[in-house]
Order: structure tokens, then sequence, then C-alpha cells
């Protein structure tokens, strides 16, 4: 049986070794796993993952720990001729187990990597990874290619990681990545005519051109289908014509109230792009949309980037 690990200083170079002895080319060491131990008796194989405690001890200066999301070993200073022993021990509470989720989560969150992982939805694993909280090899900034039945690629980028759990007035409770596409999608503008009223909610971007995409028969809806989750969002639904808004000057309209609206797609605020207020012209155009998308924070220049851009 084979088991992914990962060394440092080179944290994304992933490679594969034989439980109990393994090649790693790009340093020429031979890592001998002396044992896998499962609540006191040798095993051959790894467990499947669960609540174990685990314990890793290994020879020669190199150090040795158990990565829960990715359920597999990760080794520091790795040395010639290096010998480990991994020692699972059943016991470990669901607590402490969410807590490790947890923390590696935010490894992943906070790293940008800008893989392309199509073959986790080409195999539906990817589904799964997200599911269930671990994100097992899934960063920010790595990418999903899929071919619509027009024939045209469309390129997927991880844009977040579970940033809407527990919001809403009915918190969302499931596990979420945030997907925006590399390219625009569609270009219409939010209203047939030069109106705002009503707001962005009641918009015939808001009520229809959003919506299409993700139907049966959408862009969207084709790439993802029963996989895109609901949402509740708070959005703008009344305008104000003759407030000063925010923006400064003599500009005016405002949005001056909101409602919460179940949702499967929505535009991008100026916060999740910017991280901040540009020409929004009041709080409520913002709702639960206030915090900068990881994507943004990491790679900046994607702000102002367009396309394949995205991509590397």
């Amino acid at each position: 049986m084979e088991v992914s690990f990962y060394t440092k200083p080179m944290p994304f170079m992933k490679k594969s070794f034989n439980v109990l002895k393994g090649r790693i080319p790009d340093f020429g060491y031979d890592i001998k796993l002396l044992s896998v131990i499962i609540d006191d008796k040798k095993s051959e194989s790894i467990p499947e993952r669960g609540l174990y405690k685990t314990n890793v001890h290994c020879t020669n200066g190199t150090f040795g720990e158990w990565d829960y999301n990715n359920w597999n070993l990760v080794l520091n200073n790795v040395s010639s001729e290096s010998k480990c022993n991994v020692e699972f021990t059943s016991g470990l509470s669901e607590e402490e187990y969410n807590k490790y989720i947890e923390a590696g989560k935010a490894l992943h969150r906070n790293t940008y990597r800008g893989k392309d992982i199509t073959r986790y939805y080409t195999d539906g694993s990817l589904y799964t990874r997200i599911s269930n909280g671990s994100f097992e090899d899934i960063y920010v900034g790595d990418y999903i290619k899929t071919i619509h039945t027009d024939g045209k690629e469309y390129i997927w980028l991880i844009a977040d990681i579970d940033n809407y759990l527990y919001s809403g007035d009915t918190p969302l409770t499931k596990h979420h990545a945030t997907i925006i596409p590399a390219e625009s999608l569609i270009k219409l503008g939010m209203n047939d005519t030069d109106t705002t009223e009503g707001g962005y909610a009641n918009s015939k971007m808001a009520t229809e051109t959003l919506p299409n995409l993700v139907t049966r028969d959408g862009v969207i809806g084709k790439a993802f289908e029963s996989h895109i989750i609901e949402y509740q969002n708070l959005l703008t639904n009344r305008i104000s014509s003759n407030t000063i808004n925010q923006s400064g000057g003599i500009w005016k309209g405002t949005t001056d109230d909101w409602a919460w609206y179940s949702r499967s797609i929505d535009l991008m605020s100026e916060q999740n792009v910017y991280g901040t207020n540009v020409w929004s012209s009041a709080g409520y155009d913002t709702g639960i949309d206030n915090r900068q998308y990881a994507l943004f924070q990491l790679k900046p220049e994607f702000i102002n980037s367009y396309g394949t851009t995205f991509i590397g």
C-alpha cells in the first residue's frame, strides 16, 4: 500500500512511497518505516481516516508528524537512511480531531498554490474533500477545468475556503469552497434600463441573469450540478435617490434597506475583491460579503488581471 507524504522546506512537492520502504528521488534518500502500529499491533498499512492519536518517531534528525487533513506523514529535515515508526492509537476525541482539522484548514486557506486539481473533479473526490471539512490537497488558487456542452473550456478558481461558514440568519453549516470563474461568464447590465430601483435584490441581474447560470442547463449548473449549495445572503432591496452616498462628492443615491434571501450565486462585493469600499453607496451594499476573499489577499495582482493570468 502507498501513502503520500510531504517534505519541507518544499511543502508542495508530493511523492508516494511504500509504507515499509520507499525512495525519495529528489534527495536519493531511503526512508524505511520500521513499523506501522495500530492499537499495539503491527500493520502493513496505515488505517483508514479515523479518531486515532498518532505518535511519529524518526531517527537521524528527521522529524515526523501526522497531517490529519491529508491523512499522511509530514517529514522535516530528511536525512540519509532515516527510519520512522508511526503508531496509531484509538481514543482521540472528536473535539481533538476537529482541532487538528481546523488547524490544517487554516493552512490551506492561507496558502496560495495555483495547482490544477481537475482530476479530483473528474473522479468525484473533490466534493468529499470539501464536504468532510479536510480540504485534502485543496488550496487557494487551485483551479478546475471543465468543458461545456458547446465545447468551450471554463476554468474555475478556488477563491476561499469555508469563508461563509456559520453566516446567515439561518447559519450555513456545510463545509464549502467559494469558486469564481477565471474569465467573465457573461456581460450584461444590472437592468435593461438605467434604473437602480429595488436595489440589487430586485435587479434583473440578481433575479434572472445569475440564477440562469446555475440552472441544470446553465454554465455553472452543468459544471457542478447538485453540488451547488444554497446559503442565506443579506441583500439590498431599496434605494433612496436623494441621499448623498458614501463614495463622497455630490453623488446621490444610496441603498437604505436590506433583507435575507436564499441564494446559490451572487456577484462579488467590493469588499470581496478589494477588501474595502470603493464606490459602494452605503453599508447596505455589503451585507455578509464584508471580507476579502483569500485569493485576493494572497495574490492582490489578480484584482487587476483577467483570464488565464489567474493561473500559474
